[in-house]
């Protein structure tokens, strides 16, 4: 029985090398299969290089399409209105009465801007609404009318207790899009839309400056644009 016990142990520990060096040629052959692979693949993929100091635009864009972007943009016209060239445009200036104390100001603070700009008394016209409601429609009529080359529109409206506020400042600003989409006259949108009367007399000469000279230079520079660039 010692004999049999002792020739059974020798067979088991025979059998446990040999499959223990066979797993390990297997893994050895395979581990230098995929290092073989790996190494041809290497050798046969492009080597990517990069610049010691950081990343180039060259990476990304060719010699060949830089060349080709660079008198791409060479070649795009820009085109700007001047604030020198304003002496003989008319202006028209659509104002609000109602809260004058605020829109008085504006009147005052753009009809000053446009006296810097050598623009003329008697080439601008003012015309005085009820509201800024109404704002609107008397812009596209003066637009349509051929007379000017901007419109400029001045009102304020104080935010309320009621929902009043919003109607008639998104109907305000509709009203000045569309009537310079309609005239084809440039329509300066100078209507104030405050929280409270503070913050308007704040924008109408006090310490935020007065949006009605601000309109002014945007109504001088877009009639340029349109006179040199844009006329039909």
């Amino acid at each position: 029985m010692a004999a049999a016990s002792c020739s059974s142990t020798i067979l088991l520990h025979r059998l446990h090398n040999t499959t223990n060096s066979s797993i390990l040629s297997s893994s050895t052959h395979r581990s230098s299969s995929l290092s073989l692979l790996y190494h041809r693949q290497i050798s046969t993929s492009p080597l990517i290089q990069f610049p010691s100091k950081g990343l180039s635009n060259s990476l990304f864009v060719a010699p060949a399409e830089r060349k080709k972007l660079s008198v791409q943009t060479e070649a795009v016209r820009q085109f700007t209105g001047f604030l020198t060239k304003a002496e003989g445009f008319r202006f028209a200036i659509v104002v609000a009465r109602f809260n004058e104390i605020v829109t008085r100001p504006l009147l005052e603070g753009a009809l000053d801007t446009f006296k810097k700009y050598s623009v003329r008394e008697e080439d601008i016209d003012v015309v005085w609404v009820p509201g800024s409601f109404e704002i609107g429609l008397v812009a596209q009529k003066l637009g349509k009318s051929g007379k000017y080359n901007a419109i400029l529109c001045i009102g304020a409206v104080v935010r309320g207790d009621t929902t009043h506020y919003d109607a008639v400042a998104n109907t305000a600003a509709s009203g000045v899009l569309s009537a310079g989409i309609n005239s084809g006259v440039p329509c300066i949108f100078g209507v104030l839309t405050c929280e409270d009367m503070d913050q308007a007399l704040n924008r109408a000469g006090g310490k935020a400056g007065n949006k009605g000279s601000e309109a002014a230079l945007t109504a001088i520079e877009m009639a340029s644009l349109f006179e040199h660039h844009l006329k039909d």
